[in-house]
């Protein structure tokens, strides 16, 4: 039996099928059976621009959906990137919260905290990846929030 921890690349693959697997759970019910709430409504605006912001500086053929950075990729530090270190994940959760909310069930409040959970780990690990890349990563980490700026 062998105990040795998955490598990078199996824990990346498996956090991302668990990310979109949580994202496809969310997907139950159809935007046309939501009920209209004003906080799930927020919430999925502040996604779409949030995410729309992380895409104006952080361009599709530099950033991968895998923690991996692509190999001739670059290190992004300034718009979103200034403040948080996952501004595209904070986009997904926010989406997904709003998702949740506008579409109901209890039970979508457990999938958000799951994608929480493995979008967290999937930031770890890719900050790994993203310090062993770029020894300049170590000062961008420590002046810079994962996730929420004065509180993560």
């Amino acid at each position: 039996m062998n105990l040795d921890p998955p490598s990078s690349a199996t824990s990346a693959w498996l956090y991302v099928l668990a990310q979109f697997g949580l994202l496809a759970a969310l997907l139950v019910v159809p935007p046309w059976q939501w009920e209209w709430r004003f906080a799930g409504s927020v919430l999925l605006l502040l996604a779409a621009l949030l995410g729309a912001w992380t895409l104006l500086h952080n361009r599709p053929g530099n950033f991968n959906v895998q923690p991996q950075p692509r190999a001739r990729g670059h290190l992004v530090t300034d718009g979103p990137y200034r403040r948080v270190r996952h501004p595209m994940y904070i986009a997904v959760l926010l989406g997904a919260a709003g998702w949740a909310d506008c579409a109901g069930g209890a039970w979508r409040v457990l999938i958000v905290l799951a994608l929480l959970l493995v979008l967290n780990a999937k930031a770890a690990l890719e900050e790994r990846l993203l310090l062993a890349r770029w020894p300049e990563y170590a000062a961008y980490r420590a002046r810079t929030w994962r996730f929420v700026p004065g509180l993560w």
